[in-house]
C-alpha cells in the first residue's frame, strides 16, 4: 500500500469491556484505518495498541477521542505522546482538540501535562465515588456483588474433572471463564 506525503489517519478506540459501544469514539471523522481494544487501559500493554505502534509511519496522524482513551496515567500519556512524535507521527485528541507534532512549543507541552493530570485525576475521583457507592449499598444490604460465574453444580463438576487428571486450560476454556477464576474455584 503505497502511502502519500500526506501520511494516513489512524483511529485508535479503546474500551474497557466487550458490552461498551465504540460508537461514540471517532464518530464522523474519517480515518484510513482504526485500531480497536477492547481492554482496561490500566497500562500500555493492549493488542491493538502495540499493532499501532508498529504500523503507524513518519507523517501519519493518530486520532483519538480522549486523552483517557489512549492512556490512564499521565507517566504512560506521555510516554505514548512522545514515542509515537518521535517517529514524526502527529498525534491528535478530538475531545481536547489538541494535536502534538514533536515540534510542541513548552505551552504545548505544559497542556498535555496539565489535561493528561485532569484526566488521570478525573478517573479516580469515578474510581473514589464508585467505591464509596458500593460500602454504602453494602451496609444496606442492596449490594451484592458480581454475579458468580458458575453455579454450585458447575463448580462441583470443575474439582471433579482437575482431579480426574483433565487440564485447567482446557476446562477453563469450556466453562468460558479465565485460569484465574478456574484456579478461584478450585
Amino acid at each position: 500500500m503505497k502511502r502519500t506525503s500526506k501520511g494516513k489517519r489512524i483511529g485508535y478506540i479503546r474500551i474497557s469491556s466487550t458490552d461498551q459501544n465504540t460508537a461514540r469514539q471517532l464518530d464522523g471523522i474519517e480515518v484510513d484505518k482504526t485500531f480497536t481494544d477492547k481492554i482496561s487501559g490500566k497500562n500500555t500493554d493492549r493488542p491493538q495498541l502495540n499493532a499501532l505502534l508498529d504500523y503507524v509511519r513518519e507523517g501519519d496522524t493518530v486520532l483519538v477521542h480522549s486523552m483517557d482513551r489512549l492512556a490512564r496515567n499521565l507517566d504512560d500519556l506521555r510516554q505514548l505522546v512522545q514515542s509515537l512524535t518521535a517517529k514524526g507521527v502527529n498525534v491528535q485528541f478530538t475531545k481536547e482538540n489538541l494535536t502534538f507534532t514533536g515540534e510542541d512549543s513548552p505551552m504545548a507541552t505544559l497542556l498535555l501535562s496539565v489535561m493528561g493530570a485532569f484526566a488521570e485525576f478525573e478517573r479516580a475521583i469515578i474510581r473514589e465515588r464508585q467505591r464509596e457507592g458500593i460500602e454504602a449499598a453494602k451496609k444496606k444490604g442492596v449490594y451484592k456483588g458480581r454475579k458468580k460465574a458458575l453455579n454450585d453444580e458447575q463448580v462441583q463438576e470443575l474439582r471433579q474433572r482437575v482431579e480426574a487428571g483433565e487440564t485447567k486450560a482446557a476446562l477453563a476454556r469450556e466453562f468460558n471463564i479465565s485460569r484465574e477464576t478456574l484456579y478461584q474455584y478450585l
